[in-house]
């Protein structure tokens, strides 16, 4: 009798493990599959199990192609958590995946045996996902803000950073799900990072390998008003409840769609931006409606130096266009909620409020 032996973690058993399960089973008559217990788990994957050892025992036992089941318990030893049951059992065949990050151990073990060390491709003939990619799925939130940007914008790029620059930023609702999305997409709001959020991604790792910044998924996971210092990375100068924003937003559609990383790299007037997010820091540190207008005004300056096109102020006290700009919405800030709802009157024109999660 030809026995395999194949060792993971298998927290959540996928698809990817039945595929792994069957090929393995296929070099020989005998699979035993061996899993990290909970110790294991912990200290090489930083998590607790998702399921209680038992019941993970039982979900393999009751495969049609696993014919034994043991636990690893060797926590000494990276990669090597099943080590005691290898050379007790002295398989004819040690199967790994091709991306097995302790290759090199797993062959030294298997000199000692005598035991064949063969790498089985990952094929499957849908999508593939990871046991964190679900457990990321499962822990994403059903619904999340998108957000306004009122100076600093482009400082969240990595590249385009400034040292003692600040990014500030508000949440809003009405707020977003994968099945409810009162909003245009690729608007200037934050939409692909909230996206991302929704799917259980790593938004700030996907917006960055678009080229452009963090700012998006960061005030989307913090809400409330937020003021960001400039840099490669978020980091949170300070955060307010914006109440006192409550009836002074609103946004006009323009019509036209924008994706952000196609304008990264245009020339722009940096002084204003820059400008334009101290002075918005200001208005949140006193609460002044009248700070953040001057500092969205600075911004709107920065967009027509730019080249975008000027858009009516209709009966507001400030206006920009949203995210990168040329395109989009654009918001309009009132001095108050009577003024606001006489802007709403006019067509393509969307009620929003600030956004602080409870």
């Amino acid at each position: 009798m030809k026995k395999v032996f194949v060792s993971g973690c298998y927290d959540i058993i996928h698809g990817g493990h039945i595929e792994f399960f069957t090929q393995a089973k296929a070099l020989g008559d005998y699979l035993i599959v061996s899993f990290a217990n909970d110790e294991v788990l912990l200290k090489y994957k930083g998590r607790k199990s998702s399921l209680p050892l038992e019941h993970k025992k039982r979900l393999l036992e009751s495969l049609s192609m696993v014919d034994e089941v043991v636990v690893g318990d060797n926590v000494e030893e990276d990669g090597l958590d099943f080590i005691a049951h290898f050379l007790r059992i002295k398989p004819d065949i040690l199967a790994v995946t091709e991306d097995d990050k302790y290759g090199e151990q797993k062959k030294k073990l298997c000199a000692l045996t005598n035991t064949k060390y063969v790498v089985l491709p990952k094929t499957l003939n849908y999508k593939k996902i990871s046991t964190s990619e679900i457990i990321d799925w499962i822990k994403a939130p059903k619904e999340v803000p998108l957000r306004v940007d009122f100076g600093g914008g482009w400082l969240d790029v990595p590249k385009l950073s400034v040292e003692g620059g600040f990014i500030v930023n508000c949440a809003i609702s009405p707020l977003v799900s994968i099945t409810n999305w009162p909003y245009e997409i690729k608007s200037g709001l934050g939409g692909s990072a909230a996206y991302s959020i929704l799917t259980g991604k790593n938004a700030i790792e996907n917006e960055l390998n678009l080229g452009v910044g963090w700012q998006d998924p960061a005030i989307i996971k913090e809400t409330g008003l937020c003021v960001w210092r400039s840099g490669k990375l978020p980091v949170l100068e300070a955060k307010y409840n914006p109440d006192w924003l409550y009836g002074k937003m609103a946004l006009l559609w323009t019509g036209k769609t924008h994706i952000t990383y196609e304008l990264t790299d245009l020339k722009r007037n940096y002084h204003l931006i820059i400008q334009a997010g101290k002075l918005a820091k200001d208005a949140c540190e006193k609460k002044n409606v009248h700070i953040l207008a001057e500092a969205i005004n600075t911004s709107y300056k920065a967009q027509i130096d730019e080249g975008m096109n000027e858009v009516p102020g209709f009966n507001s006290i400030a206006k920009k266009y949203c995210g990168g700009g040329y395109g989009g919405y654009v918001l309009y800030l009132f001095d108050d909620q009577k003024e606001r709802d006489i802007f709403l009157q006019n067509d393509n024109t969307v009620l929003i409020e600030p956004y602080l999660k409870k």
